[in-house]
């Protein structure tokens, strides 16, 4: 796995990842397939439509279901789903943060019962780096504890010491174990901290120790202010090396996301363009809109008429506004790949602009058209 930087616009930068399933041009927007597979989109449409290049899955959700026989039956996700392209999953550590009730963490591990049936479980640094080798994804994230927000710092110096602890032990069985399926998988550390801008720092240093091909920077977007969040990535973007891609987790909107690039973020996930379209809301280089309003009944004017992706131009606001009125399935399906197209071309155009050394200009103008309401 190989990270090259091609150009520099400021601190954003235009980059490509190497993995054994294809490059990616960075910065880049991956589409969250928690189970596999991405709500409501085909993987045709994924990669002929929306244009991704790399998706996620979830370590917890796809080691409860469809469970580790299966997918190591199938060859891993990329057999058992058919997405040919880079996958990156998700250690479970937000799963375990956001199922506070049914969980119980410990130095060891973490205790926890299924959301499914209750069945009780226990997750450890190790095993979690033994399910990610049988899912098989060429990115796989250190197991780690996403600290809560608000948390006081105590509580959030002790669990980036956990985090910490866990990490050691994620590298030292991820370099006594091999991947299952005859393709290069990498790991990538984590850094928490919580709002706590020393915190930040300790764990950017220290996690920036162990030589891996990327690392990430989670526990935010968990509540914090906006302002917040941008001036700890813009912190902890300055001490991770300057040579490895860096992954800003569960972020965010388009405002957010053109921010982060401008601090030297390379990667972002969220779930965002499928979840707020299936509430009827789109995302667009102009403005967002709510197809639910009455204002759209009698507009046929295509729902983005500046759009290269077919379904813009061919469908109408007033009938898209109908589907979700109706209770139409075909509704939210038809927002979430507009959604999905287009952060995937809001990446592109941030790309083209640090190649064309204009960024800053670019960003201040398309953050605030990206978050006006039509």
């Amino acid at each position: 796995m190989n990270f090259s930087i091609q150009h520099t616009s400021g601190k954003a930068r235009a980059g490509v990842l190497t993995t054994g399933h294809g490059d990616i041009l960075t910065p880049i927007f991956m589409p969250v397939g928690t189970l596999g597979a991405v709500k409501g989109v085909t993987f045709d449409v994924l990669r002929n439509d929306i244009q991704a290049q790399i998706i996620l899955g979830n370590t917890y959700h796809l080691y409860l279901r469809p469970g580790a026989g299966i997918l190591q039956q199938a060859g891993g996700l990329h057999g058992f789903n058919g997405w040919d392209r880079p996958i990156l999953t998700d250690s479970g550590g937000y799963q375990v943060y956001s199922l506070s009730k049914i969980r119980k963490i410990t130095d060891e591990g973490v205790v926890f019962r299924s959301h499914i049936d209750g069945s009780k479980h226990q997750f450890t640094p190790e095993n979690v780096m033994d399910m990610q080798r049988v899912i098989g994804a060429d990115i796989m994230m250190a197991f780690d504890e996403c600290t809560p927000y608000p948390a006081d710092r105590k509580y959030a110096q002790k669990s980036m010491q956990l985090t910490h602890k866990w990490l050691e032990r994620c590298y030292n069985h991820f370099h006594k174990t091999k991947p299952l399926y005859g393709h290069e998988q990498g790991l990538f550390p984590i850094v928490q901290g919580s709002v706590y801008e020393d915190l930040r720092e300790q764990s950017a240093k220290f996690i920036s120790q162990f030589d891996s091909p990327g690392y990430a920077i989670g526990g935010l977007s968990v509540g914090e202010p906006t302002e917040t969040m941008y001036q700890i990535t813009e912190q902890v973007c300055n001490i991770l090396p300057q040579n490895k891609p860096r992954y800003l987790m569960g972020v965010g909107t388009p405002a957010n996301i053109i921010r982060g690039i401008g601090h030297g973020i390379d990667m972002f996930d969220c779930v965002m363009p499928t979840r707020n379209g299936r509430n009827a809301m789109l995302f667009t280089r102009h403005g967002i809109l709510n197809m639910r309003n009455k204002k759209w009944e009698n507009d046929f004017s295509p729902i983005d008429e500046n759009s290269p992706l077919g379904i813009d131009k061919t469908t109408s606001r007033s009938y898209l506004r109908h589907l979700f009125v109706a209770g139409e399935m075909l509704g939210p399906i038809l927002a979430s790949i507009h959604n999905l197209a287009f952060y995937l071309r809001l990446v592109a155009e941030a790309r083209q602009a640090v190649i064309d050394g204009n960024y800053e200009t670019w960003a201040a103008e398309a953050e605030k058209q990206t978050m006006t309401r039509l």
